[in-house]
């Protein structure tokens, strides 16, 4: 496991990939945590992916909360 989980293979860090796509705090963290999965010392892959969980279940309410207020108007 390396210590230099910040970039990929490709040497583009993730929060470059972040800012690319002008994602939000929710969708920017599901990527870094599935991006880096497996590769933080002392941290597991499945942790990892249970934190963007977290984050994509936030997102998810966030998205149904939006567009339901979008519907009323």
């Amino acid at each position: 496991m390396s210590n230099n989980y910040y970039t990929g293979r490709n040497g583009m860090e993730v929060i470059d990939f972040i800012e690319a796509f002008d994602l939000n705090f929710n969708c920017g963290n599901i990527v870094k945590y599935i991006a880096r999965a497996g590769k933080k010392d002392g941290e597991t892959r499945y942790r990892a992916l249970q934190k963007a969980n977290d984050y994509l279940l936030r997102e998810m309410t966030r998205a149904r909360l939006e567009e339901g207020a979008n519907a009323e108007g």
